[in-house]
């Protein structure tokens, strides 16, 4: 059996996002398991879960989605679900850490992978505001002009859509100061928690069940499936196991190439009066701590920022208050214009690797157990690439890019 506490308990968001407000969030679910064996037990009822629960469940495999909080409320609460193609570390930089080759496979899986989502999206007809966008990337304090032109020459040789600005055509077209930017179009923006919650109804449609309130506390590998003890004091058989914890990740998976770190986040009231470039743009500045920010369809500006490397940081009431102010400094000096009082200020754990890259696929030494963790600031385009990978090694055809993402990599 696996020592101790399976998954290292957090309480993963400090406030209240504005996403706990929104409809349609809500979801039927037991309070016990409903039977003995299942083909597949999800751990996680998030965006990660739920993507997953969406891709296994096929009305032929039984289904089980566990969670130890209700459903959707744990770090899914908190994204700014700025859905983007880009990921932390810039292609150039990646590319000189992994190679060219894997970098640009890495990029292009991203980018199909936030299309692939939107039609998932529509096909279900979820309700989530979710609505494909374009990104602006500006030059910052870590990544200038010269770092930015490397970046759009990297991303040409990939294949990759980018238009690449100088300090006037920024200016022309955004109305805003920096040296640089690059405009690509492959991210999309949403309702993590609609969203989330939408793809478990689905999956509740082909017959996949959901327990909240119930913890798996302990597992074991068999010759032929995962034996999981609950904090109810019952066994669970599954063929395989899923741990989609988020940022709660596996005691047994703690590594040097996995770290928490905090980040902070605010919604403006709405009815703001945004510049109208900023409907079809999320932005991200090449800086560190950089500023993140997007709109939502009601003319509210969603920002956040000022991440430290420090998993327990976002727990501290008194950085939220400062953390905030500077945030709110930060994004009215860059649009010129005054953002007036927040209605949503909220706090967050979330997990990164040393490349950017999530640990997706086969726990080491484990044949029917699974994980995905360190999402960094991609949490749902990651989402969808490891409910396509696990999915398909499941299935018995496994995924051409799964290697890219294996904890073993």
């Amino acid at each position: 059996m696996v020592e101790d506490t399976l998954t290292r308990q957090r309480d993963l968001r400090e406030a209240e996002p504005l996403w706990a407000q929104t409809p349609r969030i809500k979801l039927l679910s037991r309070k016990a398991v409903p039977m003995r064996h299942f083909d597949v037990v999800i751990i996680g009822a998030g965006i990660s879960g739920a993507l997953m629960a969406d891709a296994l469940s096929d009305g032929k495999r039984s289904v089980l989605v566990v969670d130890r909080r209700r459903a959707v409320h744990g770090s899914t609460m908190a994204s700014t679900a700025m859905i983007q193609h880009e990921i932390d570390v810039p292609l150039h930089k990646l590319s000189g850490m992994i190679g060219a080759a894997k970098a640009n496979r890495v990029w292009r899986r991203s980018a199909s992978s936030v299309a692939a989502l939107a039609e998932r999206v529509e096909e279900r007809g979820i309700s989530c505001s979710m609505k494909r966008k374009k990104t602006l990337y500006l030059s910052g304090d870590e990544f200038d002009a010269d770092a930015l032109a490397k970046e759009y020459d990297a991303r040409k040789k990939a294949g990759l859509d980018a238009q690449l600005l100088d300090r006037d055509e920024v200016a022309a077209q955004f109305g805003l100061d920096r040296e640089a930017g690059i405009v690509s179009d492959a991210s999309a923006s949403g309702n993590p928690a609609q969203m989330a919650a939408g793809f478990l109804r689905e999956s509740f449609k082909r017959g996949a069940e959901l327990v909240e309130g119930i913890e798996i506390t302990d597992l074991r590998e068999t010759s032929d499936g995962v034996v999981l003890a609950t904090s109810e004091g019952s066994l669970i058989e599954a063929g395989h196991a899923i741990f989609c914890t988020g940022y709660e990740f596996l005691e047994a998976l703690a590594s040097q190439n996995h770290d928490v770190v905090s980040t902070w986040a605010l919604a403006s009231a709405p009815g703001l009066t945004l510049p109208d470039w900023l409907s079809d743009h999320l932005v991200w500045e090449g800086s560190d701590p950089y500023l993140y920010f997007r709109s939502t369809r009601d003319q509210r500006l969603i920002v956040g920022g000022e991440d430290e490397d420090d998993g327990e940081a976002f727990a501290d009431p008194k950085k939220l208050k400062t953390k905030t102010t500077t945030i709110t400094k930060k994004i009215e000096a860059l649009l010129g214009m005054k953002i007036g009082a927040h209605d949503a200020a909220w706090a967050a754990a979330f997990g990164t690797t040393k490349d950017g890259l999530p640990l997706i696929g086969r726990v080491p030494e484990m044949k029917h157990t699974f994980a995905v963790m360190g999402f960094g600031g991609n949490g749902i385009t990651f989402s969808k690439i490891a409910a396509e990978i696990v999915s398909a090694e499941i299935a018995g055809q496994p995924d051409p890019d799964a290697k890219l993402f294996a904890f073993s990599r």
